[in-house]
């Protein structure tokens, strides 16, 4: 990696969602949005010739995969996130079916965030599975995944981790509150929808008081109205809290990649102190732990020399092996 970002040679963005239908995997058909990512040449553009930029069509899904391969090859960077899959956290006004346009709309942006930022980040950008994401449409991802124990986790991935739960738990349960209130707030606007209506019927058949009545019903319709600008501006702050909620677990990733790439350290220093006792007891002729092996060659005599020397140069090599792996283990975890 050169360390330049390939927003410095490409511009990249994604220009719009269209909604198609098609058979999935078990042969249902089902309706999808797809996203066109544009790429052209920064320098092209520079020299004013502005050539018609580079296109393909690109499903969520495929971002996703895209994102699970750069947690996986670049443990030590905090991947960018991308936008949610449904909508969540949000009050009834907004719809949560992921076809509704403004829903598209905000994801669409989102994505286009997600890869500016890849783009722009020194490590990432450089990576050639991305670069084929922007431009060639057939490029294949992988997502892959790992379970473990670790014996001596690293404090400061720990408090990290930490960090990265408490915060995902905290802004998760503030957006759950901000959009049962935002339910609430709308019902209690929209009640005076329904007043400014019946103040309205009833200045008709009231003489004296009729303009005022008719007054009055304007005012509760205009109040009625006005939560709409007011969650709608809301809703522009949800967005940024659920960024960091997304950054949250992109932490936690990193966090999650340590701990196996510390679990594997352990588990190669572990061998190797095996291989090593086991080099020490043949060289000394002592059992320190006891085993099968052990009991055997007790009961029914000792291996000849020429064995002993050949188990002893099989070891050597493998203690050999074991400390190289050892030695790449550290460097990974640092």
């Amino acid at each position: 990696c050169n360390g330049t970002s390939l927003l410095k040679k490409m511009e990249i963005s994604v220009a719009e969602a269209e909604k198609r239908t098609g058979k999935n995997a078990v042969n249902m058909q089902e309706t999808y949005t797809v996203y066109l990512i544009e790429t052209r040449p920064v320098d092209a553009a520079s020299e004013g010739t502005n050539p018609v930029p580079d296109s393909l069509w690109r499903r969520y899904s495929e971002f996703e995969l895209l994102r699970n391969y750069l947690l996986v090859t670049y443990p030590f960077a905090v991947v960018p996130p991308l936008p949610e899959k449904r909508a969540e956290f949000v009050w009834h006004k907004l719809s949560a079916d992921n076809m509704d346009p403004d829903f598209v709309e905000r994801r669409r942006v989102g994505l286009e965030n997600f890869l500016l930022r890849v783009a722009s980040h020194p490590a990432l950008s450089s990576d050639k599975i991305f670069y084929l994401f922007l431009t060639e449409a057939d490029s294949r991802l992988k997502a892959l995944n790992a379970t473990f124990r670790v014996k001596n986790p690293d404090k400061r991935f720990v408090e990290m981790k930490h960090y990265g739960d408490e915060l995902q738990s905290v802004i998760s349960q503030l957006l759950r509150v901000r959009a049962r209130a935002a339910d609430r707030l709308y019902g209690v606007y929209k009640v005076h929808g329904n007043y400014g209506r019946v103040f309205s019927e009833w200045s008709a058949i009231e003489k004296e008081m009729g303009d005022g009545l008719q007054s009055a019903g304007h005012h509760m319709d205009a109040y009625a109205a006005s939560v709409d600008d007011i969650l709608e501006e809301e809703e522009h702050y949800a967005d940024q809290l659920k960024e960091y909620l997304f950054y949250s677990d992109a932490l936690r990733t990193v966090c999650r990649k340590h701990e196996l790439t510390q679990y594997e350290l352990e588990m190669a220093v572990q061998d190797l102190t095996s291989k090593k006792q086991q080099r020490e007891e043949l060289a000394t002729g002592t059992i320190r732990t006891f085993s099968l092996k052990g009991m055997t060659s007790k009961l029914f005599g000792q291996e000849t020399p020429e064995q002993r020397e050949a188990k002893l140069k099989m070891l050597e090599t493998q203690i050999e092996e074991g400390e190289e792996l050892v030695k790449e283990r550290n460097s990974e975890c640092e």
